[in-house]
């Protein structure tokens, strides 16, 4: 390895990686679970992330330089769009502006770490997914394999990653990193695709170096894999790198990770399922899952172009949140920092919207476990949650009547209706083959806190 002095240029920084490496790449296995998907499907899913049920997404690179189309600026400037993204950056940048030159200007010189967690909390977040390597391959931490191309060598010259890791943990927030497999222009990945994926250069110098690499020295409590679809699951070595993790890691008893360990991979392996991007599976799935969504509709990254009917709005976020966890699912919710590291007002606005009607309705969404019955459609749309004997029934259209109609919940007498965050008891009534109809707070529903929906708890559900 040359010295940090003499390390190359950014544009040219993928290079062959000693060979001592490859021994990092395969460590020894050992343990209860075997590299087979057999085994390591088998092993049970840590408790703490079926409980957190709400999660915050951080798409944050680089491609927040030019902050332009999408966090896929990069893969589109050299694709089927060259000519649009040329006259962007001709128009914005110094002629002969490459994608590298970008890098010196992702500064992060406003990203107060503990500023952040504190809005994450506030916002109602269990967990924080920060995406350490995104597809263009920077790295948010000094990775000893990318050189020149992370944030230490380069741009902010801090441990993004490190940094908010410990602010999270100060807030017993869990962490999680988001983690690309692949790189889109890395020539190792390039000559490996070349060859059918049957070397494996890249996984072995680059890869795994960096997983192993993010486990031992951060910890984190997931490992949010992406970028495999090109290439099987043996070309990642990912059974291996999974054993290791559930074995013989420092989170091998509370890591949990997510499906795209490779091609035929998402929803059939890992720990829990994302299937796809903003995935809503429409009936209670047999395996946990999550629902990755975005504030910003049209990009994962900061898009310095945005406009509010772009944007989704609090009563949106709050029935994607209900709706998944109805369903049994774990809602992640993306935004995206500028290069400066400012987490935009009004992706703020929305997550203290978030923050302010879970403080209030959040008995029904964390720990909470999907019903017998999942939505209802009589009066208005009713998705129920449960604890126990507890049903929670979330509806966001205030009958006009004052008169909520539940059609599911079987009710007897000695039984108690409330609204979270109202302190009376509410007067019910129930009807074989007719129902359940609760009598809703004369209060004008506009004075009600937070309108975009509200909670019914009911007790003693048979």
């Amino acid at each position: 390895m040359a010295p940090r002095a003499q390390r190359l240029r950014p544009a040219a920084a993928f290079v062959l990686l000693p060979l001592f490496f490859l021994s990092v790449a395969r460590p020894a296995f050992s343990g209860r679970y075997s590299p087979t998907w057999a085994s390591l499907d088998s092993r049970p899913l840590p408790g703490w992330f079926d409980e957190a049920k709400v999660g915050i997404f951080v798409h944050w690179g680089v491609f927040a330089v030019p902050a332009w189309g999408s966090e896929w600026f990069w893969w589109h400037w050299r694709g089927e769009h060259k000519i649009d993204f040329d006259l962007f950056v001709r128009s914005r940048f110094p002629p002969g502006t490459s994608y590298a030159d970008f890098a010196p200007q992702f500064t992060a010189r406003d990203f107060q770490p503990h500023a952040w967690a504190r809005l994450f909390q506030e916002a109602g977040a269990r967990y924080v997914v920060l995406t350490a390597k995104h597809h263009e391959g920077f790295t948010n931490w000094g990775s000893p394999v990318s050189w020149n191309w992370n944030s230490m060598d380069t741009g902010p010259h801090r441990d993004l990653v490190g940094e908010l890791g410990a602010a999270l943990t100060e807030r017993n927030i869990h962490y999680g990193l988001y983690h690309s497999m692949y790189e889109w222009f890395n020539p190792l990945y390039l000559a490996d695709k070349k060859a059918g994926f049957k070397t494996q250069y890249f996984v072995l110098e680059k890869t795994l170096p960096e997983l192993y690499d993010l486990v031992s020295r951060y910890k984190p409590d997931i490992i949010w894999s992406d970028g495999d679809w090109e290439a099987p699951d043996t070309y990642w070595n990912s059974t291996s790198f999974l054993a290791w993790l559930y074995n013989e890691s420092p989170v091998k008893d509370t890591v949990v990770v997510n499906d795209r360990w490779g091609i035929n991979c998402s929803c059939r392996h890992g720990g829990f399922y994302n299937c796809a991007d903003k995935y809503k599976p429409g009936t209670l799935p047999t395996h946990k899952w999550e629902m990755c969504s975005s504030i910003d509709r049209r990009s994962w990254g900061y898009r310095s172009d945005m406009q509010m009917d772009e944007l989704m709005d609090a009563s949106s976020i709050i029935k994607e949140l209900v709706s998944t966890v109805s369903y049994g699912g774990n809602y992640l919710l993306n935004i995206g920092p500028t290069k400066e590291g400012v987490i935009a007002p009004i992706f703020q606005e929305r997550l203290l919207a978030l923050g302010k009607w879970l403080n209030i309705n959040g008995e029904a969404i964390y720990e909470s476990k999907p019903w017998k019955v999942q939505t209802e459609n009589v009066t208005t749309k009713i998705w129920y949650t449960s604890k126990a004997a507890t049903v929670y029934a979330i509806f966001f259209i205030w009958p006009q009547d004052n008169v909520l109609n539940l059609s599911s919940p079987d009710f007897t007498a000695g039984k108690q209706v409330t609204m979270l965050g109202f302190p009376e008891s509410l007067k019910w009534q129930w009807t074989p083959g007719k129902g359940l109809q609760v009598r809703l707070p004369s209060t004008v529903p506009s004075i009600l806190p937070l309108q975009n929906a509200w909670t019914l708890k009911l007790v003693g559900v048979e």
